[in-house]
């Protein structure tokens, strides 16, 4: 599965940057794919350790600010892996052809 999602703390102020990085920190640290953009990270990998990252994210992001905002989008595709990577592929082939 590959799980989108955003973190957004509030009431912090409108540079958030610091915060969201301590949220993608646990991300990257997990070992499990992943790719952050502008406005989503995304990570792939089994239901429950997907979820366990989510959450250990958002915990960090928690910890320092008075309220926390999740947004999330789950594409769950039982038997395929590299979801991250194939599905950008796919959509530049038939951009190139």
């Amino acid at each position: 599965m590959i799980v989108a999602f955003s973190v957004t703390p509030l009431g912090v102020g409108e540079d958030v940057g610091e915060y969201v990085a301590d949220a993608v920190r646990v991300v990257r640290a997990s070992g499990l794919p992943n790719r952050t953009d502008a406005m989503f990270t995304s990570v792939e990998g089994e239901w429950d350790e997907v979820m366990d990252v989510v959450k250990r994210a958002v915990a960090a992001v928690e910890a320092r600010a008075p309220r926390v905002s999740v947004v999330l989008k789950a594409d769950i595709r039982p038997g395929v892996t590299d979801g991250l990577t194939s599905k950008v592929e796919t959509v530049e082939r038939h951009l190139s052809a």
